[in-house]
């Protein structure tokens, strides 16, 4: 396989999972309070990409903040515990991070 179709393949690849991560985002409603490059009820994600920037284990506390909710992080108001799976968790987290 040529270099050129591996690269092409690989892009494929990752935009399908930010496509995945995208729709799940949709189907767990985080779309209601949140939007990539500005603040709805909650932060952007560009935002939240920012401020976890460099931050060891950025992604598992995320995770956890998206699974159990958290408040007085970004103000006032609280984000509730969400249903999702550990897994659902991460990949949000880690589609949130990916927000430059």
């Amino acid at each position: 396989m040529t270099k050129t179709m591996m690269l092409i393949l690989a892009g494929i690849a990752v935009g399908g999972v930010a496509q995945a991560s995208e729709e799940l985002a949709k189907t767990k409603n985080c779309l209601t309070c949140h939007a990539a490059d500005k603040k709805i009820v909650g932060p952007s994600y560009k935002d939240i990409a920012a401020k976890r920037a460099g931050e060891k284990g950025a992604e598992a506390a995320l995770a956890q903040k998206i699974k159990a909710g958290s408040k007085n992080e970004w103000g006032t108001v609280p984000m509730p515990p969400n249903n999702v799976s550990d897994a659902e968790a991460a990949t949000l987290a880690k589609w949130v991070l990916a927000h430059k």
